[in-house]
C-alpha cells in the first residue's frame, strides 16, 4: 500500500540522514553494542548535519522553527532501517524538545537550546523510579524550597541517554500529599553537587542504548531551572505524553515491516525437504497474516501522523496507536523469528536483534495495560 504522509523536502531529508547513518553510525554498531552505549562524537555529527531540534527557530541553533513530525518519523524509520537501535535522537527530539520549547523561558531557551541542536548537551527525562512506572502519583522524588533555590532528593531508573545526558528533566513531588498535583519540573545539570549516575543497566534487548539509574542527593537546584510553574507538571506530562507514545507506535510500523521484508527474503533462499521454504503453503499463509496485520498498522499509524501534525491527536488516539501497533510488533516479529528457524535465535541475524528490541515497545512509555485503562477510561467505563 503506497504511502502519501511524506512531500519531497521529507523524501530528501531522508535520504540525507539515511547517508549519515551509513557513514558515521552503522560502521560502529557493534562496537556500540558491546560498549552499551553510542558515543558522544555521533551526537556532535547529527548536530552539524541538522538532524537535532530540526523545529527548534534558527536563532537558538535550530532549523526554521517550523513543527512537522514528519521529520522526526523519519529519523525513528532510518534508525530502525539501520539496525542501530541504540541511538537515542527520537528521545531528544520528540520527547525533550518540546517541554523545552513550550515550558522554558527565554532565557533558559537561549542557556540550553544551542547546545541542544549541535549536540553539545545530550537530554533525558526523568519520571521512572524504583518502585514507581507509569504511576505518576506514586513519585517519591521531591524537592523543598531552601531560599531562593530547592533541594532535590531521590532516585530515578530506567533513564533512557542516562549516562550521556548534560541536561535531565527530572519530575518530582514539591507538594507533600497532593499526588499528581504537586509535581513540579526541574532541569537538573551534569555536574550539579549530588547529582550522580548509578549503574548502567544491563538489558535484553536496545544494548547500544544507555540507560541508567540516576541519584539525587541534596541536588541545589536554582530557580532559574525550574521548568514551567511549580506544580503543574502533571498538566504538561499529559500534553506531552501523546507525541511520544506515538514516536514508539512510529517505531513499531516500521520495525514491523522491516521483519516481513528481512523473512520473505530468508524464505526464498533456506530450503527444506528439497524447496525453498517460502513454497510452503504455511509460510505463505503466516506471512500473509502478517503483511494484512502491517497494513493496518501502518495505516493506523500514518493517520495518527496526520491527526498530531493538524494538533487533533488525542491522549485516547495515542493509547490506541501505540497500544495496537507494539503488541502487533511483538506479534509480528516473533512469527518471523520462528520462520528462520535455529537460525533465527542467532544474534548475527537481524531478525534476532529485531525480537529482543522489540519487547521493551508495549513497556515504557507507558504499558499496554496502561493503554488500556487510558482507552478504556475515554469510553465513559
Amino acid at each position: 500500500m503506497k504511502r502519501t504522509l511524506f512531500e519531497e523536502e521529507h523524501d530528501l531529508f531522508r535520504g540525507a540522514f539515511r547517508s549519515f547513518l551509513e557513514q558515521h553510525a552503522v560502521p560502529r554498531r557493534e562496537e556500540w553494542l558491546k560498549s552499551g552505549v553510542v558515543d558522544r562524537g555521533l551526537w556532535l555529527e547529527a548536530g552539524k548535519n541538522g538532524f537535532l531540534g530540526m523545529s527548534v527557530p534558527a536563532r537558538y541553533g535550530g532549523g526554521d522553527g517550523a513543527e512537522d513530525f514528519r521529520f522526526n518519523s523519519v529519523i525513528v524509520e532510518e534508525i530502525a532501517r539501520s539496525g542501530c537501535s541504540g541511538i537515542g535522537f527520537s528521545l531528544h527530539n520528540d520527547i525533550v524538545q518540546p517541554y523545552l520549547m513550550s515550558l522554558a523561558t527565554e532565557e533558559q531557551k537561549q542557556r540550553w537550546l544551542p547546545g541542544f541542536c549541535s549536540g553539545e548537551m545530550i537530554t533525558a527525562i526523568a519520571m521512572t523510579e524504583p518502585g514507581t512506572g507509569s504511576d505518576l502519583q506514586g513519585i517519591q522524588t521531591n524537592a523543598v524550597r531552601k531560599g531562593d533555590d530547592w533541594l532535590l532528593n531521590g532516585a530515578k531508573t530506567f533513564i533512557t541517554n542516562g549516562v550521556n545526558a548534560d541536561l535531565v528533566i527530572v519530575v518530582a513531588q514539591t507538594e507533600p500529599g497532593s499526588g499528581a498535583k504537586g509535581l513540579t519540573l526541574f532541569a537538573v545539570e551534569r555536574g550539579m553537587a549530588g547529582f550522580e549516575r548509578g549503574r548502567k543497566l544491563d538489558k535484553i534487548g536496545l544494548r547500544a542504548q544507555d540507560t541508567a539509574e540516576l541519584v539525587f542527593q541534596d541536588v541545589v537546584v536554582p530557580q532559574e531551572n525550574v521548568l514551567g510553574e511549580v506544580g503543574q507538571a502533571f498538566a504538561y506530562l499529559m500534553q506531552n505524553l501523546a507525541q511520544e507514545r506515538l514516536s514508539i507506535a512510529v517505531a513499531a510500523a516500521i520495525t514491523i515491516e522491516l521483519s516481513i521484508e528481512m523473512t520473505v527474503e530468508y524464505v526464498k533462499n533456506r530450503k527444506a525437504f528439497g524447496k525453498p521454504i517460502g513454497k510452503f503453503q504455511n509460510t505463505r499463509f503466516v506471512l500473509a497474516e502478517l503483511s494484512a496485520e502491517a497494513a493496518a498498522v501502518r495505516a493506523l499509524v500514518d493517520r495518527s501522523i496526520e491527526f498530531h501534525l493538524r494538533g487533533e491527536l488525542s491522549i485516547p488516539d495515542a493509547a490506541i496507536a501505540k497500544l495496537y501497533s507494539t503488541e502487533r510488533q511483538v506479534h509480528v516479529v516473533d512469527r518471523c523469528l520462528q520462520l528462520h528457524g535455529g537460525y533465527g535465535y542467532m544474534l548475527e541475524y537481524p531478525i534476532a536483534q529485531a525480537y529482543v528490541d522489540s519487547r521493551i515497545q508495549t513497556i515504557y512509555g507507558g504499558t499496554s495495560e496502561v493503554m488500556k485503562e487510558i482507552i478504556g477510561r475515554s469510553m465513559a467505563l
